[in-house]
C-alpha cells in the first residue's frame, strides 16, 4: 500500500459492521496495518486496516 501514498485509488473493502464497502480514496499515509486517507465518498477523512482491503486499483481520472 506504500506505493499508494499521494495517490487517489478505488478500494473495495470490509466495513466494521461486516458489509462490503467501494471507496475512492486519496492515500495520505500508511502505517502499522492503517490507512490514513480522505475519502472522496464521504468528502471525510477516514482510516482503513488494510486486513480489511480486498482489492485496489488507480481511481480513474474525471472526464
Amino acid at each position: 500500500m506504500h506505493k499508494y501514498v499521494g495517490r487517489r485509488i478505488e478500494i473495495i473493502y470490509i466495513a466494521a459492521d461486516g458489509k462490503l464497502s467501494q471507496r475512492t480514496i486519496h492515500v495520505l499515509s500508511v502505517q502499522s496495518g492503517i490507512v490514513r486517507a480522505f475519502c472522496m465518498t464521504t468528502g471525510a477523512p477516514r482510516t482503513f486496516r488494510i486486513d480489511n482491503i480486498l482489492a485496489v486499483q488507480p481511481a480513474a481520472r474525471p472526464a
